[in-house]
């Protein structure tokens, strides 16, 4: 499905990224396994990737920072000679109520998931433009289509990457580049599993499908973007969210 392919994961330590990572070799993908802190959890997804046959490499790199990212694109294509897949998954949360919000919870939220996502692109693109063809996925969330209480930061940066997401389609699309959005609704994941039982059970009660989501399904959304199949689709936002927000 991915077989020969070079796919960068940003955030790939755990939950969705590390999903995606491993769906992604097991589809034959050769990986670049990115992280800012979580350096034991890569080391051991590396080892399990290996383990199975599989080839990945981890590169740390702070996505919030433009030469930390272009860094990330040299030393993956160095390594594996192309770049055909970006996954832009790396994300963080500082949730306030609005009059609360602190400029720095402000800023922090919008510099790795929204500068972060835009860095990324526009360093990988250039590498697939001049290669005539790539697959940019980026993972925004249902909160930046229908917002939430307490996440103004967070759903003004998942927003502003769905708007990203359709610009660089129209930009890039001549050239044979894709460029998709992912937007999960609730997934088990560390985040959700520190919420009270009183919350998951209000938030199940919103999804039509009546459970959380898996990172694994997200991870099949993603890997459907980057195959073949999707070569004609571009611009789009896919749901992942138990027919939560319709």
């Amino acid at each position: 499905m991915l077989r020969g392919k070079t796919a960068i994961i940003t955030g790939a330590g755990r939950g969705i990224g590390r999903a995606i990572a491993l769906q992604f070799a097991t589809y034959g993908a050769k990986v670049v396994l990115n992280y800012r802190n979580s350096l034991s959890q890569v080391e051991e997804l590396l080892q399990t990737i290996k383990n199975a046959g599989g080839e990945a490499i981890a590169i740390k790199a702070d996505i919030s920072k433009e030469d930390e990212a272009k860094n990330l694109i040299v030393e993956a294509v160095k390594e594996f000679k192309t770049l055909d897949i970006l996954v832009n998954n790396a994300g963080i949360n500082r949730d306030n109520l609005l009059i609360r919000m602190s400029e720095e919870e402000f800023n922090s939220v919008i510099d790795i998931n929204l500068k972060g996502t835009f860095f990324c692109m526009k360093h990988a693109a250039q590498v697939m433009l001049k290669q005539r063809f790539g697959k940019i996925i980026n993972i925004s969330s249902i909160v930046g289509i229908a917002g939430n209480m307490g996440q103004a930061n967070y759903a003004a940066s998942k927003a502003g990457v769905i708007g990203m997401t359709k610009s660089a389609a129209r930009e890039l699309s001549s050239r044979g580049i894709t460029v998709n959005a992912v937007a999960p609704g609730f997934i088990e994941t560390d985040m959700t599993d520190a919420l009270p039982d009183r919350i998951k059970e209000a938030s199940i009660a919103t999804i039509p499908l009546g459970r959380f989501g898996s990172a694994e399904e997200v991870a099949g959304a993603v890997s459907f973007l980057a195959s073949e199949s999707a070569n004609y689709i571009t611009g789009q936002v896919l749901q992942v969210d138990g027919g939560m927000v319709m």
